[in-house]
Parts: C-alpha cells; structure tokens; sequence
C-alpha cells in the first residue's frame, strides 16, 4: 500500500539526497573523488528499494535504518568538510549541505516508528484469528 503515511516519510527522505546532489556541487572532501554524488545517489536508490518494499516491513524497516547510518556518516563528513573551509562554521554563507541528511534522518525516524505501528497492528489482527 504506496498510501500510507510512512511512505510519504520516507519520500521526503529520499528527496534529502536529490537536493544534496544539486547543492552539494563544490564540495570536496577527500580531492576531486565524486563523495557527494555517490553517496547521495546510493541514498536515492536505497529510499526506492524501501518505498517498494511496502509488503515487507522489516525489510523496509532494515533499509531505513541503513538509510540513516549512511545519513549520520555523511552528516559527519559534511561538517568535517565546513570545518575544514576556510573562514571557520561562523561564517553564515558557507552552504546548508549537512541540513538535508539531518533532515532524512529526521524523517525516517518518524517513517519507522509508523512502519513499527503497522507491525503491531497487523500482529494483533492476526492474534484475533
């Protein structure tokens, strides 16, 4: 069912990536190694896997807590990276880069926690057969 409510979740999720693909142009963490663009598409592809995995919510729920993983480890590397700039964090018009995996995590936390509430209900139908 593509109309529940952890689908549009993890939607906004996989979207993150999109814009951190488009936004994250110039920046350059380990040379010129396409970092961003790689990690950015794996997160694209990992978010569609999931949305389609609809019939099989521990798989969904595995895939976005892999989703999340590969988020945390990029915010870590996306502030490394602002740190590493020169002029230092305070300086405002660095770029919003480390915002859009903040905000996949944030959305896929929500989406399994509602992936997690549909396990439960569906076990306690089944309880009642």
């Amino acid at each position: 069912m593509l109309q529940r409510i952890q689908t549009i979740w993890i939607l906004l999720a996989t979207l993150a990536p999109v814009f951190l693909f488009i936004t994250g142009q110039d920046v350059e963490v380990f040379g010129t190694f396409p970092l961003i663009k790689i990690v950015s598409a794996i997160l694209v592809i990992v978010g569609a896997l999931s949305i389609f995995s609809f019939k099989n919510r521990k798989r969904q729920i595995m895939l976005n807590n892999i989703s999340i993983i590969i988020n945390a480890l990029l915010i870590g590397v996306l502030l490394y990276w602002l740190l590493k700039l020169s002029g230092g964090i305070d300086f405002p018009e660095k770029g919003i880069e480390p915002i859009f995996p903040l905000l996949a995590v944030i959305c896929l936390a929500i989406a399994t926690i509602y992936i997690k509430k549909d396990e439960r209900l569906v076990k306690s139908v089944d309880r009642l057969r």
